[in-house]
């Protein structure tokens, strides 16, 4: 502090007062002018120095080189006799067997291609529809859309009362396998087989009473 006051008296027993001031406003503005301005006013290059150091040549001294080719004997060993592959015998190749596939029956219908392959369940309905077929033909019935395999019996009992007994008992195998639910089997497809085929040969019969 003490030598803050006496540069201060120092300055002003230099200056007046009134001149101390506009030094210090004049000073002022320009620390703001710089400060507004700033960093346009600021050199953006400055001058580059241009110095080289001299490059020195050092001489290269080269040395002779020495090659040494040092040679090793080399054991070689003598080749080992190669075995001669003995010949194998010749064994003739078994011939596979022909086996010939079974071939399907000739002539059969589906009714017994169906039995055949143990579906004895859509074999007799198949058996009833040729039955229908056969009697359609025939002209004894003209069955329609809805009619159930009952009312085609009574039907063609009323028309050909000759296949009443056969057909009743066919459309009866029908209706418990189909209806009741009851497990169909070879038995069952050989009874329907011999109904529908004395059904087949009433129908080449004369009729005997009622309408045709």
């Amino acid at each position: 502090m003490r030598f803050y006051d006496s540069l201060v008296a120092r300055i002003f027993d230099a200056l007046s007062p009134q001149l101390t001031l506009l030094i210090l406003l004049a000073l002022t503005g320009l620390v703001a002018a710089l400060w507004y301005w700033f960093p346009a006013w600021v050199p953006r290059r400055f001058p580059r120095l241009k110095f080289r150091f001299p490059r020195l040549r050092l001489p290269r001294w080269r040395l002779p080189r020495v090659r040494l080719h040092w040679r090793f004997p080399r054991w070689r060993r003598k080749p080992k006799a190669k075995a001669q592959p003995t010949a194998k015998p010749v064994v003739a190749a078994a011939e596979p067997a022909v086996v010939e596939a079974p071939r399907p029956a000739v002539g059969l219908s589906l009714a017994d291609r169906l039995a055949a392959e143990g579906r004895y369940a859509e074999a007799i309905r198949e058996r009833l529809r040729e039955t229908v077929s056969d009697l359609t033909r025939a002209g004894v019935i003209a069955p329609e859309p809805g009619t159930t395999a009952l009312e085609l019996a009574a039907d063609a009992a009323a028309r050909r009362p000759v296949v009443g007994a056969p057909l009743g008992g066919a459309t009866a195998i029908f209706s418990e396998i189909w209806y009741g639910r009851r497990e169909a089997s070879s038995g069952h497809d050989d009874r329907m087989r011999s109904l529908t085929a004395e059904v087949r040969s009433s129908l080449t019969a004369p009729p005997q009473g009622g309408p045709q």
